[in-house]
């Protein structure tokens, strides 16, 4: 097992799915709600990294982050050290490919919460704020809660993103996925086969949550709409 690329996994995982909380519940709530013109571009932009092949995404990544872009020239002169090829730069990619795990659930859960609901607590004079708060994340925290595991359990295995942006540096961009290609590119059949099981009892684990609180969710409520 190779202990400091799992460790190193769990950090990015970890990293990626508390930055995204609070954005996803942000960004979720207003597709939930809002009847902008811009809300279904930007909720098709937010799914792109569902169906974008890993490569393409980790391309345009790298190009952004490396040290010929204004990203990277910028992180150069700020840190002495390019943003790609460096966990700061992992983290950033973790967060752009992670959005759409996060956001989707969370989304759905704001969605399915009744419209009546939002008119009594208009009528109990709650800012939207007080609103968000006390009554639609106390409601929505199923979908909250399923965001946060799916991101922190597809930052575990991600593989395409991490190695065009990562490459394979100990202690820096190697995490568990690269470890186990590496393994078997060097015919450490064994190595690689503990570190896959490793992997698959987390995912198998986490598939299993999110599988528990989907039914707990129950049948879906009227979804709401408005401004």
């Amino acid at each position: 097992m190779d202990w400091e690329a799992l460790e190193l996994s769990l950090w990015l995982s970890l990293a990626t799915a508390v930055i995204l909380l609070p954005v996803g519940v942000l960004a979720a709530r207003w597709l939930a709600t809002s009847r902008h013109p811009l809300r279904l571009p930007l909720e098709a932009a937010l799914a792109l990294p569902l169906v974008l092949p890993p490569t393409v995404l980790g391309y345009y990544l790298l190009v952004a982050m490396g040290g010929a872009s204004p990203l990277g020239e910028v992180y150069l002169r700020l840190t002495g050290h390019t943003l790609a090829f460096s966990f700061e730069g992992l983290l950033v990619a973790s967060l752009i490919f992670n959005i759409p795990f996060a956001v989707m659930p969370m989304q759905r859960a704001f969605e399915a919460i009744p419209a009546e609901l939002f008119d009594a607590a208009r009528t109990c004079g709650l800012s939207r704020w007080r609103t968000l708060t006390v009554m639609e994340i106390p409601l929505a925290w199923r979908g909250i809660l399923s965001g946060f595991i799916m991101t922190a359990a597809h930052t575990l295995g991600e593989f395409g993103v991490v190695l065009m942006v990562g490459g394979s540096i100990p202690g820096q961009t190697r995490t568990i996925a690269i470890s186990i290609y590496d393994r078997v590119q060097a015919f450490d059949l064994h190595a690689a086969g503990v570190m896959s099981a490793a992997l698959l009892g987390m995912t198998m684990f986490t598939l299993l949550a999110t599988s528990w609180l989907a039914r707990r969710r129950g049948s879906p409520a009227q979804p709401r709409t408005g401004a």
